[in-house]
């Protein structure tokens, strides 16, 4: 399923998008798309048989706001240099053990929504990443398969990141990493079922038209399900927290100077293949 929620910000409703592309309400069946959903899969039942009968409400998209298809989000834990092209493109040794660090969960915004340039930034850079929604509690799991049963959906994340805060200002990565509506999510939320491999998705972003960045996730270092894993060694994840499992080459960081990055109104495209497509525009904050 393609679950989603509309409506204006913190008033978003619960949706789906159907086989044939119809948005449908889903306020009539589920409170809302969290963690509690999620987890519970006799609600998830009912929700998608009733997709499949076509009895949910239709919903004209004309005008109306797409926001993060999670509501309620518990963390966003992200993992950095996880692409072996990343990594040779900022000339860092690809990582024996992923590395780790977290965003605040109201960095979440929708997929189409305005991201703010943060004041004083001269070096804010994008970053397209496969985000990962957990379903099952996870806590000390002992294989990748364990990590992969413990995935409730996928989803488009922008990982957007100021270089300097994070990389020139001392301390740990999360100055740059956590400015307000530095992680654009959606725009939908696909279940696990609908994504068989999640080590064979093309992921591209575009800024201005001009395409920077065309990867795929086989190129990740640490596959979803060992991340997954790894990550429960360390801290419990419950349903409804998202992992950000890095980004493939081309962005800003890698590339020859004058490095090109982002400034207000620049419009930055992206997508992963089966799982939806953004746009932001950048404007000052």
């Amino acid at each position: 399923m393609k679950l989603l929620r509309v409506g204006t910000a913190g008033a978003e409703r619960p949706a789906l998008l159907d086989a044939g592309g119809t948005l449908r309400g889903l306020s009539g069946l589920v409170a809302d798309i969290d963690g509690a959903l999620l987890a519970d899969g006799t609600a998830l039942d009912r929700v998608r048989a009733a997709a499949e009968s076509g009895e949910l409400p239709a919903l004209d998209p004309a005008g109306l706001r797409i926001g993060p298809p999670l509501g309620r989000i518990g963390k966003v834990v992200c993992i950095g240099l996880n692409y072996h092209d990343h990594a040779r493109e900022t000339g860092a040794e690809a990582p024996s053990e992923p590395v780790v660090f977290l965003k605040a969960p109201d960095t979440v915004v929708g997929p189409h929504d305005t991201v703010l340039i943060p004041r004083g930034s001269v070096k804010t850079d994008w970053e397209v990443e496969l985000a990962v929604v957990i379903g099952r509690t996870a806590r000390c799991l002992d294989s990748a398969e364990e990590g992969l049963a413990h995935v409730a959906g996928y989803a488009v994340a922008h990982d957007v990141s100021e270089r300097e805060f994070q990389l020139e200002r001392g301390g740990t990565w999360d100055k740059g990493k956590n400015c307000e509506t530095f992680n654009p999510l959606g725009p939908w939320l696909v279940t696990a079922d609908e994504v068989p491999d999640p080590q064979r998705l093309p992921l591209r972003l575009w800024v201005n038209g001009e395409l920077k960045q065309d990867g795929t996730t086989a190129d990740q270092i640490f596959p979803v399900g060992e991340v997954v894993r790894y990550l429960s060694r360390f801290m419990t994840l419950y349903p409804g927290d998202v992992v950000n499992t890095g980004t493939p080459a081309g962005v800003a960081m890698g590339r020859p100077e004058p490095k090109p990055y982002l400034r207000a109104g620049d419009v930055v495209e992206l997508e992963i293949e089966g799982l939806g497509r953004q746009r932001q525009e950048l404007t000052d904050a």
